[in-house]
This record gives C-alpha cells, sequence and structure tokens, in this order.
C-alpha cells in the first residue's frame, strides 16, 4: 500500500489491489507481466550503458544490437522453474519495452555478498545488497537495500529510510512507482525512498531521460527474480502524484476573483483559467512575490502558445521588464520548427534554454512545478528537471536584446498571453518569502 500524508497530517493508508498473486508470475488486476515465467521474451542485455545512446539507433540498428547481445544473454541467464535466474555475470538483463510514468512489482532472492539492483529509465538504480556483508559497510550496505545509491551524496533518496531486508535466502519484493525523475520504492511493504529525484547517472546536469528500460543488474552472484509486473500511470494520476499539500490555492476554479491585469482577456471555463482567443496581456496575481514554488497543470492546443510570468512589475513586456517569461508552447508545432532553442517551453524567454522531450501532446494536461529563489529558476515538468538556473549569470541574449528586469527580486506571478486559448488549472503557490 502507498503511505502519504493528508492535510491535516494523519497518516492515509491507500491499498494497492494484488499485494497478494494467486500464482507466481501471474499479474494483479491492472498490472501486466514483463517476464512470462517460461523463457527470456520480451528481454535483450545491455550493460551500463547511456539510454540516450540506443534510443538514438534506427529500428534497425537497435534489433541488429539486441539480437547480437543474446548471446551473452543466453550464457548467463535463464529461467528455472519460474524463476528468472542470473549466474552473477554477463550483461545486464534489459526489457525490450521504454517506459515512461509507471509502477512496477518484483520479487528477488540473492546470496551472500550479494550486490545488484533495478535500473529505472535505463539508469542505476536501486539499490540491492547483502546488508551484513562489513566490508560494503563502508558504501552504505548495513542501511539496507532499496535506496537510489547511485545519487549525489547527501541528495534525498541516496539511501533507504529504513532497513527493509529479509534474511538472504529469503523473497524480496519491491514496489516500485516512477512518474517523471521522480521515485518512490516500498521494499516489503515500508517505505524506503519517497518522492525522491533519481538522478542522471550519465550526465547529472542533464534531466532523466523521459522513457527508458528495466534493467535488472548482475554483479557477481546468483540472483533470482520472478513477479515483474507494470502498471503504466496515465497524465491524470501521474498529476495528482506529483501534487502535494501545503500550497495556497490561487484559482478557485470557477472565477477569476484574486486577479489582477488583462482580467477581460481570460476566462474560467470547465475549472480551468483559459486565454481568450486573439486576446493577450498579462493576468496576474494581485499579491507580489520573492521567493516561492508555485505548481499548476497547464494545457495547449496545437500550436498554442503563453507564458509563465514571474516577478512581473505590473506593466511591459514580462519576458524583459519581469524577471523573466517561462515559455509555455506546443513545441511539436510545424510553426515553432526553427525558434530559438531559448523559446520552446519551459525556456526563460530569450535567455536560457529548457531541455526539450518531456511535455505530452498538445490537448493533454501537463503538470508543472516552478521554484524562484533569489536569482535562480528551477522549472520540473511532469516530473522532470527542464530548467535550472541563474539567471544573475546570463550575459548573452536572444538576439542581443536585453532583460533589465531579469535582477528583479519581487513581483506578481501570472500569465503572458499570446491569444491562443491555453489552459491553466490547480494553480498553487508555496511562498518562501513575500511582499504584501
Amino acid at each position: 500500500m502507498w503511505m502519504r500524508l493528508s492535510c491535516n497530517g494523519l497518516l492515509v493508508l491507500t491499498s494497492f489491489v494484488g499485494m497478494v498473486q494467486a500464482a507466481d508470475n501471474d499479474p494483479p488486476p491492472g498490472f501486466r507481466a514483463l517476464f512470462n515465467g517460461k523463457d527470456l521474451a520480451g528481454w535483450h542485455g545491455v550493460s551500463t550503458e547511456d539510454p540516450r545512446k540506443m534510443a538514438a539507433l534506427t529500428p534497425e540498428q537497435r534489433t541488429e544490437a539486441r539480437q547480437k547481445s543474446m548471446a551473452d544473454v543466453q550464457q548467463h541467464w535463464t529461467v528455472q522453474n519460474g524463476d528468472l535466474v542470473n549466474d552473477g555475470f554477463g550483461l545486464y538483463l534489459t526489457s525490450d519495452e521504454s517506459l515512461g510514468d509507471y509502477e512496477l512489482l518484483i520479487s528477488y532472492k540473492t546470496v551472500p555478498k550479494a550486490d545488484s539492483g533495478i535500473y529505472l529509465k535505463g539508469t542505476p538504480q536501486v539499490q540491492i545488497w547483502d546488508w551484513k556483508d562489513e566490508t560494503k559497510f563502508k558504501h552504505g550496505a548495513e542501511k539496507g537495500s532499496g535506496g537510489l545509491w547511485n545519487n549525489t551524496e547527501g541528495t534525498p533518496g541516496k539511501y533507504p529510510l529504513v532497513l527493509a531486508d529479509k534474511p538472504l535466502g529469503e523473497w524480496n519484493s519491491f514496489r516500485i512507482r516512477q512518474v517523471g525523475a521522480k521515485t518512490t520504492v516500498f521494499l516489503n511493504g515500508k517505505l524506503v525512498v519517497d518522492h525522491a529525484s533519481l538522478e542522471n547517472f550519465f550526465d547529472r546536469k542533464q534531466p532523466l531521460i523521459a522513457r527508458g528500460p528495466i534493467q535488472l543488474q548482475t554483479h557477481g552472484g546468483e540472483i533470482r527474480w520472478k513477479n515483474i509486473f507494470v502498471r503504466e500511470i496515465p497524465a491524470s494520476e501521474a498529476n495528482s502524484i506529483l501534487s502535494n499539500d501545503g500550497f495556497t490555492t490561487l484559482f478557485n476554479g470557477k472565477s477569476l476573483t484574486g486577479w489582477a491585469g488583462a482580467v477581460e482577456n481570460y476566462e474560467a471555463v470547465d475549472g480551468a483559467i483559459r486565454c481568450k482567443p486573439n486576446k493577450g496581456g498579462v493576468l496576474h496575481t494581485v499579491n507580489e512575490y520573492g521567493d516561492f514554488v508555485v505548481r499548476l497543470e497547464f494545457k495547449v492546443p496545437p500550436g498554442g502558445n503563453n507564458g509563465l510570468a514571474i516577478r512581473y512589475p505590473g506593466q511591459g513586456d514580462t519576458a524583459y521588464q519581469g524577471m523573466c517569461e517561462l515559455q509555455v508552447l506546443d513545441n511539436d508545432a510545424e510553426k515553432y520548427a526553427t525558434l530559438d532553442a531559448r523559446q520552446y517551453h519551459g525556456s526563460a524567454y530569450g535567455m536560457v534554454a529548457a531541455a526539450r522531450g518531456y511535455q505530452r501532446p498538445a490537448g493533454e494536461w501537463n503538470f508543472q512545478e516552478v521554484t524562484v529563489v533569489g536569482p535562480t529558476i528551477k522549472v520540473e515538468l511532469n516530473g522532470n528537471v527542464i530548467l535550472d538556473t541563474d539567471l544573475s549569470k546570463v550575459t548573452e541574449f536572444m538576439a542581443n536584446s536585453p532583460h533589465p528586469g531579469k535582477d528583479r527580486t519581487q513581483g506578481f506571478f501570472g500569465f503572458a498571453g499570446h491569444a491562443d486559448p491555453v489552459e491553466f488549472r490547480d494553480i498553487r503557490i508555496k511562498e518562501l518569502s513575500s511582499v504584501r
């Protein structure tokens, strides 16, 4: 079961179906099996390699690479009485399928001196090891399995919250939820990682890839796996998971009460704020903010364009007079194919480009979080960090156009409005400091 804190601070237990399996390798309701209990269908071999390299191959090249890997896989991986068994060597068994947001159930049993793990989106890793192996205490083995061991030292999720391993020789069960880069791990029913960001091991300055395979790491000792099931998480559920309490609601879902600026150019429709077609101007809060975190959902129509006004002074073009405009854009629209990189979604318009490839298609709701502290801005889209920058260090601007407002320390939050019916909902803010 997943555990979360309700708004009044009480622990809420949300049960999930399928905690007890009727038979090994028989998926519970809502899940499907990645391992069929009989053979290696749907899997191939890969070592620790940047998954972006495989994704960049042509379909023909990818098929050839997978087929070539099977000689090694068949040497070190077998199926024995419904168990997927590795002898401790060889390539890591890797799912043919790439996944985005998902919930993974998987059981394992290993041996003394074990050191293994599960790669999520092709990225290391949910750690598995012998927590009694004193030779690995210097690496944190005594804390137990389940942590995101390849995260940077001192970051959330690096080590498990509690020791949850069963004695060696017994089966252990993981329940792993991956939404964007946000990882939650339960080991044997105990929460060991709570909504921590899995770092991009291959380039920590870049976001985790949007979709990638599951890999079962081998590391010198026999390990057995079974009951490998997955449930893909739909966008609406992912958005809800990415939200939590402690924020002030800015929009009541019914009217523009509490908003100022170009109020006549926006409307409340079906629980969302929508820019009226062929209208523009900045719709902004009545309060000013210094440092803050804002969370919202947005939906762009095909070719849609808007923006988030950050520390807007109340007049002028927020992209230049405000601290910045964070672009809200349909990145896939053909008419935007040749834009400057600093004009695409999530970018600090004209100053710093955001990573692309994490936005859902036009017409679908996306979840976005923006953190503004001093001169820094971090943008997370659907659970993935796409921008993390310090505007005080920006010296090069698109078209050599200066941004005199980029060093503002306070201002309004709002929507830039560019004549397209872009929609925003579930808009909430947490003040880290504010000016009234």
